[in-house]
């Protein structure tokens, strides 16, 4: 008998622990249920380094999060979805654009609101975007570059 209790009282112990491990996952993530939030969209050149549930930043604090990436087939840019908060009330000329946490961080999607005295309501698009910037791609630009320059004081 004291072993079934045993059994008993450790499985719900288990169970409460996945059980408080799910809610903080959904916390951290963005996927509770009890946040109200509103869609925007924003069409990208490249979106390297962003996947679903992506943080989207507004001054480095998370104002949402990334729900959607399809490639358009007729201008071949990436179209995405995200989500922010609400009470979160942006310009209607508001910039998106990928930024990074540093050479080996990952990558987030940072709005930089302007000075419009229309907001974008929900389902409206981010007109002006910057997609992601490729750090091999500046690295062969610079290597690239320096290769074909003299040294200082050679013609």
């Amino acid at each position: 008998m004291a072993e079934s209790t045993t059994e008993v009282l450790v499985g719900a112990a288990v169970l409460g622990a996945a059980v408080g491990f799910l809610f903080y996952a959904g916390q951290a993530t963005g996927f509770s249920t009890g946040a109200k939030s509103y869609d925007l969209h924003a069409s990208f050149r490249s979106v390297e380094g962003v996947a679903l549930g992506t943080d989207v930043r507004l001054a480095g604090v998370k104002v949402g999060t990334v729900t959607a990436l399809n490639l358009n087939p007729n201008t071949f840019f990436a179209d995405a979805t995200i989500s922010v908060k609400d009470g979160v009330v942006l310009p209607a000329d508001t910039a998106i654009l990928i930024s990074s946490e540093g050479l080996l961080g990952g990558n987030f999607m940072e709005l930089l609101p302007g000075g419009s005295p229309e907001n974008l309501a929900s389902g409206d698009e981010i007109e002006d975007t910057q997609g992601a910037v490729s750090l091999v791609s500046l690295l062969m630009k610079f290597v690239g570059s320096s290769a074909t320059q003299p040294a200082p004081g050679q013609p």
